[in-house]
C-alpha cells in the first residue's frame, strides 16, 4: 500500500473525538492491524448535525514511518533594528501581522498603539465590568491585540482569495495556538488563550529589532506633497518612516474624524447594527443536536441564521453575527456615555450561556437622516444609538434588556433572566429605543428564526442592546494594486477599520498584504 495515504471518514462523535477509537477506525479503514511505524495526521474535521444521526467528517493522512513537518510554510525573520523603518498604527491582528511580515522583508516596524499591553489592559477591563468606568484609551477594543484579544478567537474566514489562510494559522500555532486550528472547519482559540499568544507575537517583533510603543495615541499625520511621512503623537512627538500602515480597527473614531478634517478622502460603507441575544447553551445544544445535547463528545453547538425582512417596501438582511457558544456578553464601549455590547468565549466554551449578535444591514437609505455628516454618517448613527442605550439603562454600563418574546410582542419585561453580562441588565423597552428600521426587522426576523430553530423564539431568552460595532461604517479607499490611499502616497489603509477585513484571519492577511505593498513601494 502506497504511503502517505489520504482517507475520508464519517464517524460518530465518540469515534472521531476519542483518540484511541479514532486511531482504531483509521487503521480498520485501511486494513492494517499493526500500528508500528504508522502515524495518523488529521487535516480536516467538521461536524454534520443536519440529521439526528450526527456525524463527524474527518480527512486524514496516514504515514508509514516519519511524518513530515506539520508546517507547510517557511518563515525567515531578519534582524531589523538598524534597517529602514515603517510605521504601523494599531496593534490588532492587522498591525501585528503587518509587523511580522515587514520583519521578514527586512524592514523595521514601529508599532504605535494607543492602549496598553495585554497584561496591563486587564485592569481597565475589570474597571468597566465592576466599576462601570470606561477608559477611552484602554478597553475591549483598544490595546495590544485589538478587539480580537478579548473575543472568541474565531479563525474562520470567507476571504480565502485575499491571502494564505494556512500561513496565518501556522504563525498562530508557532506562537502557542493548538494544532487543532489547522484541522477544524471552524477553528477558534478562546479569549483565555489569546493574551498569551498576543504576548508571544509581541516578543517576536521585539526580538528581531522591531519597536512597539504603547500608551501612544496618534493625533496628527506628517504629510508633504500628498505623501505620508509619519505621525505626530498625543505628546507632540514626531515619528517618521518610509510609509504608514493605518490599522486602527473599526472603533478608532478619532482617526476617521482626523482624516476627514484633513480632507483625506474617506467614504461611507454598509455595516450592521442590532442587539445581542442570550439563550441557555443547553437549549441551543438541544435544538441543534436534535435532542442529543448530553453527548460529551459534542462541542457546545453554534448556529448561523439569516433572513430578508421587509420594512417600508425595502428588504434588508437580518443575520446572526459573532455567535459565541458557551460564552459571555461583554461591555465594548470605547468612551464614557455609551453602551456597546459584544460577545466572547473561553477556549472550552463552558459558560452555561450562548450569545450572538442579531443585526440588521444598514446602508444609504438608512443614513438619510444623517446626511449632513457626509461620509461619517454611519459613525453618527452608531454614536446616537449607543448614547441612547446609555441613558435608557440609567447612565451606567448596565445594559438595556428585554425578554425575546416580550420584545416581539411590544411588551416590557417585568423580570429579566440570569445573564453572563457582568455589569448587569436593566429591564427596558427596546422597542421604543431602537430605530423603526431596525426594531421592526428584528421582530420579523425573530419570528422567522423561531420557525427555523424550534424553541429559539422564547421568553427564556433575552436581548441586550446595543450591538453596533459589527464592522466599520467607513471605508478608507485605496488603490487595489498598490494598496496605497487613492490620494496620499505611502499611506496604506489596512484591516477592519479601513473596510478591508472582518475578523482576525482576514485582518491578519490584509496586514501582510499591506506590509508587502509598503516594502515594494520602498524599492521603487
Amino acid at each position: 500500500m502506497p504511503f502517505p495515504k489520504i482517507i475520508n471518514l464519517s464517524l460518530s462523535p465518540e469515534q472521531a473525538l476519542n483518540e484511541i477509537l479514532f486511531q482504531n477506525e483509521v487503521l480498520r479503514s485501511i486494513g492494517i492491524s499493526d500500528r508500528n511505524g504508522i502515524i495518523i495526521r488529521p487535516i480536516k474535521r467538521s461536524i454534520d448535525a443536519r440529521k439526528s444521526n450526527i456525524k463527524v467528517n474527518v480527512e486524514v493522512v496516514v504515514y508509514h514511518g516519519q511524518a513530515p513537518e506539520i508546517f507547510t510554510n517557511n518563515y525567515t525573520y531578519q534582524e531589523v533594528s538598524k534597517s529602514k523603518t515603517a510605521i504601523i498604527v494599531g496593534a490588532g491582528p492587522a498591525g501585528l501581522f503587518a509587523a511580522l511580515r515587514l520583519i521578514e522583508l527586512g524592514i523595521k516596524p514601529i508599532v504605535i498603539e494607543r492602549g496598553k499591553d495585554v497584561r496591563s489592559r486587564r485592569r481597565d477591563l475589570a474597571a468597566i465590568n465592576k466599576a462601570h468606568i470606561v477608559n477611552p484609551e484602554s478597553n475591549y477594543c483598544f490595546g495590544e491585540g485589538g478587539a480580537g484579544t478579548y473575543s472568541d478567537g474565531k479563525l474562520y474566514t470567507r476571504s480565502k482569495k485575499r491571502g494564505d489562510v494556512r500561513r496565518i494559522l501556522e504563525i498562530l500555532v508557532k506562537h502557542g495556538a493548538k494544532e487543532d486550528i489547522l484541522v477544524d472547519t471552524h477553528p477558534h482559540i478562546g479569549t483565555n488563550k489569546l493574551p498569551a499568544l498576543v504576548t508571544k507575537l509581541r516578543e517576536t517583533i521585539l526580538g528581531y529589532g522591531g519597536e512597539i510603543l504603547f500608551n501612544t495615541r496618534v493625533d496628527d499625520f506628517i504629510i508633504k506633497d500628498n505623501c505620508m511621512h509619519g505621525i505626530i503623537t498625543h505628546e507632540g512627538n514626531k515619528i517618521e518612516g518610509k510609509g504608514v500602515i493605518l490599522a486602527t480597527g473599526h472603533s478608532a473614531r478619532d482617526i476617521f474624524e482626523l482624516l476627514a478634517q484633513k480632507n483625506i478622502h474617506v467614504e461611507a460603507k454598509p455595516f450592521a447594527m442590532g442587539v445581542r441575544i442570550e439563550h441557555q447553551q443547553s437549549l441551543i445544544d438541544f435544538i441543534q443536536y436534535h435532542g442529543a445535547s448530553s453527548n460529551p463528545y459534542l462541542p457546545p453547538a453554534a448556529y448561523a441564521l439569516v433572513s430578508q425582512i421587509n420594512y417600508n417596501g425595502i428588504d434588508k438582511g437580518v443575520f446572526s453575527f459573532c455567535m459565541c457558544p458557551g460564552g459571555f456578553i461583554v461591555p465594548a464601549a470605547t468612551a464614557p456615555g455609551e453602551i456597546v455590547v459584544n460577545g466572547m468565549s473561553p477556549s472550552k466554551r463552558d459558560s452555561p450561556f450562548a450569545n450572538s449578535g442579531i443585526v440588521v444591514s444598514i446602508n444609504e437609505d438608512d443614513l438619510l437622516p444623517y446626511q449632513k455628516y457626509g461620509p461619517l454618517a454611519g459613525l453618527q448613527m452608531q454614536k446616537e444609538l449607543e448614547q441612547l442605550a446609555f441613558k435608557t439603562a440609567g447612565e451606567t454600563q448596565s445594559a438595556p434588556a428585554q425578554r425575546m418574546m416580550d420584545f416581539v410582542n411590544n411588551k416590557r419585561s417585568a423580570t429579566l433572566l440570569k445573564t453572563s453580562y457582568i455589569p448587569g441588565l436593566v429591564s427596558s423597552d427596546l422597542h421604543s429605543m431602537l430605530p423603526p428600521n431596525i426594531r421592526f426587522r428584528l421582530q420579523g426576523a425573530f419570528k422567522v428564526f423561531g420557525q427555523k430553530m424550534k424553541g429559539y423564539l422564547s421568553n427564556d431568552a433575552q436581548i441586550v442592546g446595543v450591538e453596533s460595532r459589527t464592522s466599520s461604517p467607513v471605508r478608507i479607499p485605496r488603490n487595489p494594486e498598490t494598496l496605497e490611499h487613492i490620494q496620499i502616497r505611502k499611506l496604506f489603509p489596512c484591516g477592519e477599520g479601513a473596510g478591508y477585513a472582518g475578523g482576525i484571519v482576514s485582518a491578519a492577511m490584509d496586514g501582510e498584504r499591506c506590509a508587502e505593498a509598503l516594502a515594494l513601494s520602498i524599492k521603487h
